[in-house]
């Protein structure tokens, strides 16, 4: 009898069945004090699957990360030619925060265990700036041949810290938080922003000679308190 394919999406399943194991573990009876053998033993796989999905100890802890990324990476591909560049990026990284909260136990879990081993914090912080890194070149790739150089940097960077933002109050608070409210209000201020820039790097400067007078003085704080709030 033929046995039944082995499909992407089982292998997927699997990866995650193991890495929920091994971080119950983890939590259970410390990460310094489990071993691989015993996550195997306890996801009920052999040791050479667990290397088959996970090249280290410490990449249990990360099953989603290289899945999401592709998926950061899909959804930059597949934005249409003329779409606009800060668009796709916030777009992508609105999925990737619906994917991310679609497995919440994986990640409160993972939230708990790196608040508690330090190289697995760094770990997190090394995962993160791929995604940097993609969207950075995405946006590289993308803005106009006359953007600031040193925007691509600064609006990846930017829309990952927002995400972060969300992403880590929602874990912080038990999964109590709207983080994919939280993302959009966070978007709307990075349009405005980029709005905001382009106005003013497109508008004519004007310049005057004011009297240096209360009104005048009153005037010009009036305005720029105004100009604050476009921020």
């Amino acid at each position: 009898m033929a046995q039944p394919a082995v499909t992407p999406r089982k292998i997927l399943e699997t990866k995650y069945r193991i890495s929920e194991t091994a971080m119950a573990l983890f939590l259970e009876e410390g990460y310094a004090n489990v071993t691989v053998e015993a996550v195997a033993e306890a996801s009920s796989v052999s040791r050479r699957t667990i290397f088959r999905h996970f090249e280290s100890k410490d990449e249990l802890v990360f099953p989603d990360h290289t899945e999401r990324l592709g998926l950061v990476g899909r959804c930059l591909d597949e934005s249409a030619p003329d779409a606009d560049p800060v668009e796709a990026v916030i777009a992508a990284t609105e999925e990737s925060l619906r994917e991310f909260i679609s497995r919440p136990d994986l990640v409160l879990r993972r939230y708990q265990l790196t608040r508690v081993v330090p190289e697995l914090r760094k770990r997190e912080v090394v995962e993160h700036e791929r995604y940097v890194a993609l969207t950075r070149s995405y946006l590289r790739d993308h803005l106009p041949a006359d953007a600031p150089p040193f925007q691509p940097m600064a609006l990846a960077a930017l829309i990952d810290a927002i995400h972060r933002s969300a992403l880590g109050n929602w874990v912080r608070t038990g999964g109590a938080t709207d983080p994919l409210a939280e993302l959009a209000a966070g978007m709307e201020w990075v349009r405005r922003l980029v709005d905001h820039q382009s106005t003013f790097s497109s508008a004519p400067l004007l310049l005057a000679v004011l009297p240096d007078t209360p009104h005048t003085r009153r005037t010009l704080t009036s305005l720029k308190a105004e100009a604050e709030d476009l921020l």
